[in-house]
């Protein structure tokens, strides 16, 4: 996950949205409410009775000062209605704004499972509890969004002019993302909002208002919930493919936010786009928060979508004298999966990866794909994936993988997901060696002077701690041209965090937030650095290629891990620092996947094929990356 690797779940587009919506009420009866600060509003004091206003509510912080409290007939304009799911509402802002652009003049009105009978336009007097409501839950690290509940209303007229909508811009959104919190536990909820200061900031001061954006460029494709994200600011760390580099964590890139649709789809299908696309035209909406993604535009105007044509990538053929050495993340792949998707990977791999010699593949799942029968093996995966390549005119690759045991890798459960080596027997060959399986480690051993692998393929420490719930690399010994090559397989744990703590969101309210999921990949990458390192203390020239989803950015102290001492190399980091991306969340273009290489490699050739991450229609979630190694 990137960011967070994400876990996607299986359902279509209007079931999982009302899924997720049902989830966000239930965590809403179930959120622990923090403590208000100290300091509340006169209106608090006195009760909170008649003469309440939004930005009364609403407060010059996260957390209403009049939480707990039940403020009677405050007045405002229906903006917006979610009709919709579990989590009923509608929007109410009021026409009449106080002059602290902190506090919101808008907030939601939460109704449970009952449609509200307003209508947008209408001017009410409201009567509710207000309250927090944390998506995803307190412990989820998330914003809060104020709201109203166990409401009454009294229409007052109907037909009411909306209050011009905020725009934001480049000039707007400030380039500072968020403030650093004064408290030992990074909670910036205490602290007045400087909207003028902090991206995070102007978001929360518009909380429940209507904002707009005009011709806003798309930097994270249409996903299966109807979602995608767009930049206010179309100049902010731009990639050439037209996303939004997240290039270090002080990189957030604020102007970035989401957009779903609250008009019937029906009426208006959400646009179907991929990075690089544009909404052309005005996308308005009240400004909401979720737990997938942060502060999202619901938007009540969509801007129509310009295609900009984005292409697929295919990178260039190995040369007869260059091992090519690709990874790819294929997602949840089982005889399960819809045969199309089979014939798409082996499309990409013999089209856009031009064949590579060696393939690390991740994600493998064994052959009763989610079903948790205690099945293991994955050979039928595996044999349909590489049947599917020959018959898109691929070479007839051979495989080789380690089943794990059952549930112990992490992942779906019931998938016992694993790394897998593909490799073309015309072009190079394996060098297996019995005694690999699941529990015991591989060992860098001296074979008449040279290094040699104990077990090929053999998995790297299995049973070490950093490993618990993870996939355990899958090292394998290759000849090329008479040379020995030593790759790894690799797929460190989730930034979700599988079993065990995961990250918080970056558009949380713990700022920074906390890298929980961190130290097991640093703990992973010190595994696999040491094993490089133990080949090339038998041969300083030893050619080692460790690939695959490393869960990782490449200035993560992960990556510099398996750097360490220079056992490994970056080959990415030669290419422009704008294209060190291969995967996209949250807008934010990302890099997850790596081939890393040791000295003895030489000088590599690099390439991030671009063909899934960026687009609507993938047939995984990450980009391949292939290296082309120069061995005569």
């Amino acid at each position: 996950m990137p960011g967070t690797t994400s876990v996607t779940p299986s359902e279509g587009p209007l079931s999982s949205r009302l899924a997720r919506t049902c989830a966000l009420t239930l965590a809403a009866l179930c959120s622990t409410l923090f403590v208000l600060p100290s300091s509340a509003s006169s209106a608090a004091a006195s009760g909170a009775g008649e003469g309440t206003r939004v930005h009364d509510i609403q407060g010059p912080t996260r957390v209403s000062p009049l939480k707990g409290e039940r403020v009677t007939d405050v007045p405002g304009v229906v903006t917006a209605i979610r009709g919709f799911g579990s989590a009923r509402g509608f929007w109410l802002q009021d026409p009449s704004p106080d002059d602290d652009p902190s506090t919101s003049e808008g907030i939601f009105v939460y109704t449970g499972g009952t449609t509200p009978d307003v209508s947008v336009g209408d001017a009410l007097r409201v009567t509710g509890d207000v309250s927090e409501f944390y998506p995803g839950g307190a412990g989820s690290g998330g914003q809060s969004l104020t709201q109203l509940s166990k409401a009454t209303w009294t229409v007052e007229s109907h037909g009411n002019r909306l209050p011009r909508a905020e725009h934001l811009d480049a000039d707007r959104v400030p380039g500072r993302y968020a403030p650093r919190a004064k408290n030992d536990d990074g909670n910036i909820e205490p602290l007045t909002l400087r909207p003028r200061s902090y991206a995070l900031d102007l978001y929360e001061s518009l909380e429940g208002m209507r904002t707009s954006v005009r011709n806003a460029p798309v930097t994270g494709p249409t996903t299966q919930y109807n979602e995608l994200w767009v930049t206010a600011d179309p100049h902010e760390n731009r990639t050439p493919r037209g996303g939004t580099l997240y290039g270090s964590y002080t990189q957030q890139n604020g102007a970035r936010m989401k957009v779903s649709s609250l008009i019937p789809f029906s009426e208006r299908p959400f646009p179907e786009a991929n990075v690089g696309d544009a909404l052309k035209g005005t996308t308005a909406g009240p400004l909401d928060y979720d737990q997938f993604g942060g502060y999202a535009v619901r938007a009540t105007t969509l801007g129509e979508l310009k295609d900009r044509g984005l292409a697929r990538e295919k990178t260039r053929p190995q040369r007869e004298d260059e091992l090519s050495v690709a990874t790819y993340n294929v997602e949840n792949l089982s005889p399960k999966t819809d045969p199309a998707k089979f014939t798409r990977l082996a499309e990409a791999l013999v089209t856009n990866l031009a064949s590579p010699d060696i393939v690390t593949v991740e994600e493998v799942q064994d052959n009763t794909g989610p079903a948790d029968d205690g099945t293991v093996a994955a050979d039928a995966t595996l044999e349909k994936l590489t049947a599917a390549i020959k018959d898109a005119g691929g070479p007839a690759y051979e495989w080789r993988q380690i089943n794990p045991a059952d549930n112990a890798d992490g992942g779906q459960p019931g998938g016992n997901i694993r790394v897998a080596f593909l490799y073309n027997p015309q072009r190079v060959s394996f060098t297996d060696r019995p005694g690999g399986d699941a529990t015991t480690p591989v060992q860098a051993v001296e074979r008449d002077g040279a290094p040699a692998l104990s077990a090929s393929p053999g998995r790297i420490a299995p049973q070490d701690a950093a490993w618990e719930a993870s996939r355990k690399p899958l090292a394998g010994e290759f000849r090329f041209r008479g040379r020995p090559v030593f790759v790894i397989a690799n797929h460190f744990s989730s930034k979700g965090g599988g079993d065990l703590e995961g990250d918080q969101p970056l558009e949380g309210r713990i700022q920074p937030p906390n890298r929980y999921s961190e130290p097991q990949r640093i703990e992973q990458g010190k595994l696999v650095n040491s094993f490089v390192k133990d080949l090339r203390a038998i041969d300083p020239k030893a050619v080692v290629v460790a690939a695959g989803d490393f869960n990782d950015f490449n200035f993560s102290p992960t990556l510099d891990a398996l750097r360490a001492g220079r056992a490994l190399t970056s080959p990415m980091n030669r290419l422009p620092a704008n294209e060190r991306y291969g995967y996209v969340f949250n807008g934010n273009s990302q890099s997850l996947d790596h081939v890393l290489t040791s000295p003895g490699a030489g000088r590599v050739d690099y390439d991030v094929v671009h063909i899934n991450a960026e687009f609507h229609d993938q047939s995984s979630d990450h980009d391949p990356s292939v290296v082309r190694l120069p061995l005569s």
